[in-house]
């Protein structure tokens, strides 16, 4: 007679009990069941194997795929693997995935794994594995491992990227799935619902996605100011003297227009926090929302002062390789003929001896410190310092390194600027052009340190607002005018 005490009080839906069980195997005794033949396929479960995971794939031709996945691993048609399977990983592409309804009775109460990719983002649902998870009602799907490739499940996680998003409806599966990652050497991440699933799968889809607009700006400030230069040494000669200057194109005038760009990159790496500065006074509170374009420009500043960093080191090492032209040694000894023939051997000129010296020191000191930015915003630098050091070398470093770099700027110029010989076409000297955005973003932090602005920005993001503290000391509606009109004044 069976004992009604030893019955459970809940029953499980169907399948929650196998469902639990395999949850607690051990992954000795855990059977991983592949669906799929694919590159993909094959890397897992040789990943598995190495993992102490028993290992069977179903295909609907195991003949003829046999030989391609390890000795360890069962190869066996799809009902079968779907039988013998604890937890499944659905390794085939999405508009397959119908084909496997067939399935549907051996995959009851089971965890299926879906790690299939869309072919382009998707900004609405639903995805694959909400589509899988309608396909199978009665099993657990759970989205993952589709950031990873199949190399690095080959190769192992010291190759690429360790971390696996994962997330499912259902607690059990999740964690089951987890497990299995640890296992494999992975860190899994979980991600909440399946819902999430939607932004997993759009992840290996992004290309560079915060470096879109700084590279855009780049590659735009690069052929204006080379064009700009080309128009001032290359073009205007040959109008006015017929002189050929071509072949300063492929160095001298990228050389000249890279320290350009980078200049005006590191620029616009501190004007957007200037411009959330003077906001947050106008407005005279700090929780007013910015403006989208501006909130993507403070997100995207390390993107800009790379880029910056990249154009600095490219415009030094096309200055180290100035001197080993042959048009360069050509103009060297046709200069220091003709200073022989009209009886001036001695060429020093004091001034300008002076300028280089100073230009070249500048310069160096503001490379070292953009090097130090760049290093830093390194994330395995970046976690060794605390917010405090970041702040100084993001920040303070980051002003001192623009204003070497605009004073080098300067150097360059030097008289210059008031030789009227230089406007060609009557177009100003670039390094004009390139001064306008550093000195303004300079000025604006010089305008940042006045007591007045300071202790009043720092009021305002200590929680300080101004119309609280004018609603509260106000008495009457009279007092209010008249208080207005003072603090308008």
């Amino acid at each position: 007679m069976p004992d009604d005490m030893a019955r459970p009080l809940i029953r499980e839906r169907a399948g929650g009990s196998r469902h639990l069980e395999a949850s607690m195997m051990t992954p000795s005794t855990l059977l991983i069941g592949i669906l799929g033949t694919g590159d993909f396929s094959r890397s897992l479960a040789r990943r598995l194997v190495a993992s102490g995971y028993q290992v069977v794939v179903g295909s609907r031709t195991p003949a003829r795929f046999t030989a391609l996945f390890p000795e360890e691993a069962e190869v066996t048609s799809q009902m079968e693997a779907a039988n013998q399977a604890d937890l499944l990983f659905v390794a085939v592409y999405p508009e397959h995935h119908s084909t496997l309804v067939h399935l549907k009775p051996a995959l009851a109460g089971k965890t299926l794994v879906d790690v299939s990719n869309g072919l382009q983002i998707k900004q609405e649902g639903p995805s694959n594995a909400q589509q899988l998870a309608d396909l199978f009602p009665e099993s657990y799907v759970v989205k993952g491992f589709n950031t990873i490739s199949a190399w690095t499940l080959q190769a192992g996680p010291r190759d690429g990227s360790r971390q696996v998003f994962l997330c499912s409806d259902d607690q059990n599966a999740k964690s089951s799935v987890m497990q299995l990652c640890r296992r494999m050497g992975f860190i899994p991440v979980d991600m909440g619902l399946l819902s999430s699933s939607l932004e997993i799968e759009n992840l290996p889809l992004y290309l560079f996605p915060s470096w879109r607009t700084p590279i855009i700006c780049a590659l735009a400030l690069f052929v204006f100011f080379y064009l700009y230069n080309s128009v001032r040494d290359v073009l205007h000669p040959y109008v006015t003297a017929k002189k050929n200057n071509l072949y300063k194109l492929p160095i001298e005038i990228v050389n000249i227009t890279f320290p350009c760009v980078a200049l005006v990159m590191l620029s616009l790496v501190y004007l957007p926090g200037l411009i959330a500065a003077f906001l947050q006074l106008w407005w005279g509170t700090k929780y007013n929302r910015f403006p989208n374009w501006l909130d993507h420009w403070l997100i995207q500043r390390k993107q800009f002062g790379l880029c910056s960093f990249l154009c600095a080191v490219l415009h030094a090492i096309y200055s180290l390789c100035l001197p080993m032209r042959k048009s360069a040694r050509f103009q060297l000894i046709n200069k220091a003929y003709e200073q022989v023939n009209a009886g001036h051997p001695d060429s020093w000129v004091g001034e300008e001896v002076w300028r280089m010296e100073l230009y070249l020191s500048v310069g160096i000191m503001a490379l070292g410190l953009l090097s130090l930015l760049a290093v830093t915003s390194l994330p395995s630098v970046a976690n060794t310092v605390n917010w405090r050091e970041f702040t100084f070398v993001q920040s303070t470093l980051g002003y001192c390194a623009l204003s070497m770099a605009t004073l080098h700027t300067l150097i360059f110029g030097w008289n210059r600027t008031f030789l009227s010989a230089q406007y060609y076409f009557y177009m100003p000297p670039t390094f004009l052009l390139v001064l306008i955005l550093p000195l303004a973003v300079l000025l604006g932090r010089v305008a940042l340190f006045l007591p007045c602005v300071g202790h009043r920005l720092g009021q305002i993001r200590r929680g300080w607002e101004k119309s609280r503290h004018i609603r509260f000391i106000l008495p009457d509606d009279d007092c209010r005018n008249g208080l207005e009109n003072v603090s308008n004044v």
